[in-house]
């Protein structure tokens, strides 16, 4: 003991302790010093609390990532189901690409992470799991005076001179190219938007028509109706991305969403509007 507290004195850079006849007593840096040591030993103490409750999915920040699709309805009642079981848990969601939410799993910026293979494939990285959540079949916009309206499923091919609301994929790849091909016709015209809400007001405008996953119809505008397209239907299947060593929190998410897929009927495709 003696020459632990010779080391530590030693580090302190002078005396922590006053030797007296009857046992020793504190200096004045030894007091300074046992004030700093008590509250490091309670921040550690509180850290270890913290993780214990973070692991064990009653506290801390669960970051989570999406598609724009996914963030209408699906994520959202998921969310708000987790919010329900585990209210001290802080949720900071994120909207992106598939491919950039894979790349944030992988870099630990993300805990769990909504994706899907449309349309160009399921991306992976080193590190990341991904399991099925749903199918989903995508549908095509249509007003409701378009003279398509009133058929379930569509012929893709009196479609062949609308002009078709999309986006533009970074790569290039399309998944109407793709389906109108496989029709035997090539869309006439495009027009670039990106965002849901420009795509819906372009077809409730009457200037053309949009395929729209099944999650988005829960924001489709009353002017418009959705309809399938029958064996030509392009369809993509939505997955859960988790990191190697999942947080209990990501993990009771992913459980919310496999639930709140099934209550909602996606598998199965969305009511046409």
């Amino acid at each position: 003991m003696s020459r632990r507290i010779a080391s530590l004195e030693g580090q302190a850079g002078g005396p922590l302790f006053d030797r007296l006849p009857r046992g020793v007593r504190l200096t004045p840096a030894g007091h300074a010093l046992h004030g700093h040591a008590v509250g490091v030993l309670e921040r550690l103490a509180r850290a270890e609390r913290e993780l214990a409750a973070i692991h064990a999915g009653r506290g801390g920040t669960l970051r989570t990532g999406a598609f724009s699709t996914a963030n209408i309805s699906l994520v959202p009642a998921a969310l708000r189901a987790l919010a329900a079981a585990r209210p001290d848990v802080e949720v900071i969601a994120a909207e992106g690409r598939s491919h950039s939410s894979i790349r944030h799993l992988a870099d630990g910026a993300l805990d769990l992470a909504v994706v899907s293979d449309y349309p160009s494939g399921l991306p992976t990285a080193e590190g990341v799991t991904t399991t099925p959540l749903c199918e989903d079949e995508l549908l095509v916009a249509l007003h409701r005076d378009h003279p398509s309206a009133g058929r379930d499923p569509v012929d893709l091919c009196e479609l062949r001179d609308e002009s078709w609301i999309q986006d533009a994929p970074p790569d290039g790849h399309t998944t109407l190219t793709q389906v109108c091909a496989r029709a035997g016709f090539t869309p006439r015209r495009t027009v670039r938007i990106a965002e849901w809400t420009g795509k819906f007001g372009h077809v409730a405008a009457g200037l053309g028509v949009a395929l729209v996953p099944s999650p988005a119809s829960w924001a489709v505008p009353a002017e418009l109706v959705l309809r399938g397209l029958g064996d030509l239907a392009p369809r993509r299947t939505v997955h859960v991305a988790l990191p190697d060593h999942p947080l209990s929190a990501a993990l009771l998410l992913r459980d919310l969403l496999r639930e709140t897929a099934r209550h909602d009927g996606l598998a199965d495709g969305a009511p046409r509007l």
